[in-house]
């Protein structure tokens, strides 16, 4: 995979963007957005992709294995937002797993001397971002995704 990705951990206050070099190997975060609703936000995620010359976009999912079943998951939500920015922004999206990410993200801001009621949502995007490049790497992911949302 050659071309920039920029890596998304959505969140209903504020969204964390990151992105990744040409060659896909490292990830660094970039910005975090104030959520100002769906047409807005999709609309500065789409202008900041094209003016890194992104190739493609990698959203966390939130899963949950202890999720109790019948009720409306995070990961759900998070699935129709993703299902709503694909209609807003024409680039392909991947799906990954961020799972535990926002504990890691508090402990990278601690490294990075970050003050500690500082947002870390850059931060959790970077570490998302950086999963699914290392999952690139492996082989046990593929971008653009298939059909089925690698």
């Amino acid at each position: 995979m050659i071309g920039r990705l920029i890596g998304i951990d959505p969140g209903r206050k504020r969204i964390g963007l990151a992105i990744s070099d040409a060659l896909g190997i490292s990830a660094r975060e970039l910005a975090i957005l104030n959520s100002r609703g769906d047409a807005e936000d999709f609309e500065a995620i789409g202008a900041i992709a094209k003016q890194e010359a992104a190739v493609g976009l990698v959203v966390g999912v939130p899963h949950n294995p202890n999720a109790p079943a019948g009720i409306i998951t995070q990961a759900e939500i998070v699935r129709a937002w993703i299902d709503r920015l694909r209609r807003a922004v024409p680039l392909p999206v991947a799906e990954t797993s961020e799972y535990l990410t926002s504990s890691e993200a508090r402990a990278l801001a601690k490294q990075v001397n970050r003050e500690p009621r500082e947002p870390v949502d850059d931060l959790a995007a970077r570490i998302i971002l950086q999963a699914y490049l290392d999952e690139l790497s492996y082989g046990s992911a593929t971008f653009p995704p298939s059909a089925s949302g690698d």
